[in-house]
């Protein structure tokens, strides 16, 4: 039986490493290890190949939370608080899709995730509904 390895440390990350620096990382490796660089070396397509699947799990929400949850990686604090500015994920499989909203309260955690209330606004009446963290990304309030 072969042993998963640990995407992070294949990227030299943290489990709490953010898109920003999953992609950071992977240029900079990915860079570093191209075939084109290394004259084809088999240890550089190796390593790339290794660099290519960790990127492909940790840069996907949904592949990252099935790889961190079985390893106690998933997050032990909420990644939102109350009042934060959120849009629901284009993947997300509810009607709210791609609107924004705002967390209405703490969050509430079972075995496997947070869970977030989301107040929405919409046409003169405002309606909330519950998302997992992993269907929410935040917006960032400009400067």
């Amino acid at each position: 039986m072969q042993i998963e390895q640990d995407h992070y440390k294949v990227l030299g990350l943290i489990p709490s490493a953010n898109i920003k620096e999953i992609n950071d990382a992977y240029r900079k490796l990915a860079f570093q290890y191209h075939p084109d660089r290394n004259q084809n070396s088999a240890e550089a397509n190796e390593k790339m190949r290794e660099i290519n699947i960790a990127y492909a799990i940790l840069s996907d929400p949904v592949k990252r939370n099935d790889f961190d949850i079985p390893r106690g990686y998933h997050a032990i604090t909420p990644k939102f608080n109350t009042g934060t500015k959120v849009k629901i994920s284009a993947r997300s499989t509810t009607p709210y899709r791609d609107h924004t909203g705002v967390i209405e309260r703490e969050p509430e955690k079972d075995a496997f995730r947070f869970w977030y209330t989301v107040k929405f606004d919409l046409k003169g009446f405002s309606t909330t509904h519950r998302f997992a963290e992993e269907e929410l990304v935040e917006i960032a309030e400009p400067t």
